[in-house]
């Protein structure tokens, strides 16, 4: 059975960062594209960024273009995102999945920003 489990979030003050990981087990992704989504309390989940399966493109929101960077480790079998700058409106619960999403989320890692 496939599991994503992310890690990585917390509290922080705005201007700050955070590293967040996403371990996949029950299947290699390596062939894969991945990609980070949040979903803050009242909105729909958003995407936030993706990257292809080799790492050699990313993608961005606008919301987090300059900001963030996305990576992986494929013998890790993990995806990281790294955000600085952190901002309030980034506050959500953080997801990973394949990108486009096909597999049931996991409970994800909550980043809450103070202002």
């Amino acid at each position: 059975q496939v599991q994503l489990v992310e890690s990585g979030g917390g509290l922080v003050q705005a201007g700050g960062s955070l590293r967040l990981s996403c371990a996949a087990s029950g299947r290699t992704f390596s062939n894969y594209a991945m990609g980070w989504f949040r979903q803050a309390p009242g909105k729909e989940r958003e995407f936030v960024a993706a990257i292809t399966w080799s790492g050699g493109r990313t993608y961005y929101a606008d919301s987090v273009k300059g900001r963030s960077t996305i990576s992986r480790d494929n013998a890790k079998n993990t995806v990281y995102l790294q955000m600085n700058s952190l901002k309030p409106e980034d506050t959500a619960v953080y997801n990973c999945n394949t990108a486009p999403p096909s597999l049931s989320w996991g409970q994800g890692t909550q980043v809450t920003v103070s202002s």
